[in-house]
């Protein structure tokens, strides 16, 4: 009888250990590791913040851009994107001006089988995303 009570306690506490699903965090920054089929070009620092009223920021490789979000379960979708306007190497202006307009594209997000925070648009591959430590 002890064993029985035993095994239903841990096979109870071992339930309460699953690991919750990934959820898509607000007011958290992620950091970008592909733009659809493109990796980031080495030393470029993409990433994205999702604040709670609505408006996505973050760093481009050059640039900070803005934007307004809309998050309604896996449907997630950005409105016009702005962004500050210095200048830097050609390839690093090309791949932040492929990555605004990805965004501008997102029609949903998902978390891939290695907790990869992915963002897809209507067509093509997605947009893909490390929660950053800190």
């Amino acid at each position: 009888m002890k064993r029985l009570v035993l095994s239903a306690m841990v096979g109870a506490s071992l339930l309460g250990c699953a690991a919750e699903p990934v959820k898509l965090q607000q007011n958290r920054s992620y950091i970008l590791e592909w733009i659809g089929e493109r990796p980031l070009m080495d030393y470029s620092h993409l990433t994205i913040t999702l604040g709670e009223d609505g408006r996505a920021y973050g760093n481009g490789g050059c640039n900070h851009w803005f934007a307004p979000y809309t998050l309604d379960g896996d449907k997630l979708s950005f409105g016009k994107v702005g962004s500050t306007r210095k200048m830097c190497a050609p390839a690093l202006m090309e791949q932040e001006k492929r990555f605004l307009q990805a965004l501008e594209s997102v029609q949903r997000w998902d978390v891939s089988p290695i907790d990869q925070m992915r963002f897809w648009p209507a067509q093509g591959k997605p947009l893909r995303w490390w929660l950053e430590e800190g």
